[in-house]
């Protein structure tokens, strides 16, 4: 998460949400869907490593049939001993050796089992967890700007990457283990049954209490996890504004650090509260079930020794039954676990999906076509009007505009006027709410994205500092000549930042960025030349657009940016967005955006001469130079 993420609430960081849900009465069709993602949690697993998943299923089966077998070696072992005491016969005894042999074989069966299920369930959880981040960051790469611009979205994306990349691995290995619970508590149910049924009896209505309460304190956290999602993103936020290089030097120097660790204590302590709650409130029904359990076994111990005095049964019975009730209490109690757990498991993977299902309007492929009806009728805005997801005042209205191949278009006004809405609808990132945008004759929306974003260079206002190397922070311009270092020099030199590089003391390799080791920060200026590079790297390119690009250079800088401009972009279309008058005067025609509408168009002189809004922004900006 970035420290520009929207939906923060930064200023609303004191404000406590509504209470969450309260979880209703936990339903048997709700239990029935426990398994709603297992299908494709296993898919997951199989498509990751089909060796290990089948290693796994077989681990389970053998770790299944263990205890009985074990339970039943010890019962023939101590009735052995018992013979072999009362007889002193060899064979007795050589009969109790063999039964101690046998039962030593199966626990070192159980043992192998057991510790190679957990080597593999380690492999498996850094593959798995790695496979499930590459979709998250895959489906990332499909949402549109405006998803990225939705705090909802974010809210998506956190609650996936917290939880969900872990949950498919735990509901297999839960799988896996119901399994095998479920194949060992067959052969111990029947081993007890030959005691009594009623003792059967006595185990399941011992064990439901705990697993009912259980699966409801899950669906309680469950929901206390997705009502507090926005508060979690806000302590990330709070967490990157103290911890990261490029917000230190205001935090120092308004002395917010104090202020935002207390925000960040506040959120933790009202989060804490309701762990804290929960928590208790689940231990203490754990506690008070434990007890529950512990009495039926008691209580079934008792039966089973009486039993034994009695003579109903032998010394070895009794041991065999006695070990069977805990071990079937047990597994029981591990069964009906799993099947909570899966069902807590269904719950949190669902945010996983959530996301991953979440439709997209446009996945970045655009309508497929790699070329226009009108080759060189450049571009047309054609009556474009755009509103933002969840605004009311359009951001654009009603703009129709045509820049001809060669033509040097600036484009002026205040902020908030939607210069910069306008190049997105051109580049695609956005669709217009009412128009067409046209290249080449051809809408956007039906040009192949990947062919129209080749033929437009852009540097935004807020262009990206990328924590790489000079070289990378270039190449990103082109990811077809990505490491091409003779690129690299040629837009260097078009962007004119040639003279910056080779100051650094590794030239294109130089780290920039302070996030890694020996990286060196450039001035706001000097990263801006870097960005025009960036932009210039684009050698099929025949539109580019430059938005405030000269914005933290010097006058000297700015002049010599775009007499540059102007000599490499003569057959080009270029389009300007700039505060500075003495740059879009240059340009052949400028347009005048107001409230998202073009309220003026025409050459520098020509405006002038109209004395409308431009010029006197113009004679407002010349007189701070008089």
């Amino acid at each position: 998460m970035t420290a520009s993420a929207p939906g923060s609430r930064g200023g609303g960081g004191h404000k406590r949400l509504a209470p969450p849900p309260r979880g209703s009465t936990l339903r048997l069709r709700d239990l029935w869907g426990v398994f709603g993602y297992a299908r494709r949690a296993l898919g997951l697993v199989w498509a990751t490593s089909r060796g290990v998943t089948i290693t796994l299923a077989a681990g389970a089966v053998v770790a299944g049939l263990a205890p009985t077998a074990m339970a039943w070696a010890g019962k023939r072992l101590i009735d052995a001993i018992v013979r072999a005491s009362a007889t002193a016969a060899s064979a007795d005894r050589d009969a109790a050796l063999v039964w101690v042999a046998v039962e030593a074989g199966l626990a070192l069966v159980l043992l192998i089992a057991t510790r190679v299920l957990n080597i593999l369930r380690s492999l498996l959880r850094a593959q798995l967890g790695h496979r499930i981040n590459v979709m998250i960051l895959d489906k990332s790469l499909a949402l549109e700007l405006t998803q990225f611009e939705d705090s909802e979205t974010y809210d998506m994306l956190t609650r996936a990457r917290r939880e969900a990349s872990s949950r498919p691995l735990s509901m297999v290995m839960r799988t896996f283990s119901l399994a095998q619970g479920a194949i060992a508590l067959l052969g111990l149910l029947g081993l007890l049954a030959a005691f009594s049924p009623l003792a059967l009896v006595v185990l399941v209505v011992a064990a439901l209490p705990a697993f009912v309460a259980e699966a409801k304190f899950s669906g309680d956290a469950f929901r206390l996890f997705r009502w507090r999602t926005p508060e979690t993103r806000e302590q990330l936020y709070v967490e990157t504004v103290l911890a990261r290089e490029d917000h230190a030097k205001e935090v120092k120097l308004y002395d917010l650090g104090p202020r935002l660790l207390k925000r960040y204590r506040a959120i933790f302590d009202r989060v804490f509260a309701d762990d804290r709650a929960l928590t208790w409130r689940r231990g203490l029904w754990g506690l008070a079930l434990g007890v529950v359990g512990a009495a039926a076994f008691y209580a079934m111990y008792i039966w089973i020794a009486v039993a034994a005095i009695d003579g109903a049964i032998s010394l070895g019975a009794m041991t065999m039954y006695v070990v069977v009730f805990r071990q079937a209490q047990a597994t029981m109690g591990g069964l009906l676990g799993d099947v909570g757990g899966l069902y807590e498991d269904n719950l949190y993977l669902s945010t996983l999906y959530e996301l991953l299902d979440l439709p997209v309007a446009n996945a970045g492929d655009g309508g497929g076509l790699t070329s226009g009806p009108e080759p060189g009728d450049g571009v047309r805005f054609d009556d474009v009007s755009f509103t933002y997801p969840g605004g009311t005042a359009p951001a654009l209205d009603g703009v129709s505009l045509h820049v001809p191949p060669g033509s040097k278009l600036a484009i002026v006004g205040e902020n908030g006027s939607g210069k910069t809405t306008l190049i997105k609808l051109l580049a695609g990132l956005y669709v217009p709410t009412r128009g067409r945008v046209l290249v080449d004759g051809l809408d956007v929306a039906a040009w192949d994205a990947a062919t129209l974003r080749r033929r437009i260079g852009v540097i935004f206002q807020d262009f990206v500092r990328y924590q790489l190397t000079v070289g990378e922070n270039i190449g990103a311009g082109d990811d077809r000549a990505y490491d091409d270092r003779g690129r690299w020099a040629d837009a260097a030199e078009k962007g004119l930042a040639a003279p910056v590089i080779a100051e650094l003391p590794a030239g294109f390799d130089t780290q920039l960025g302070k996030w890694f080791k020996d990286g060196r920060e450039l001035s706001l200026g000097q990263w801006q030349k870097v960005a025009l590079a960036r932009a210039f790297m684009r050698k099929d390119a025949d539109i580019l657009v430059l938005d405030e690009p000269t914005a933290s250079m010097d006058a000297a800088a700015e002049v010599a940016i775009f007499d540059r401009f102007r000599e490499r972009t003569k057959d080009q279309i270029a389009i300007v967005i700039s505060h500075r008058f003495s740059t879009v005067r240059m340009a052949d025609r400028i347009v005048v955006l107001d409230g998202g509408k073009v309220v003026e168009h025409g050459s520098h002189d020509e405006l002038v001469a109209m004395g409308g809004r431009y010029a006197t922004l113009f004679r407002l900006q010349a007189r701070g130079y008089q």
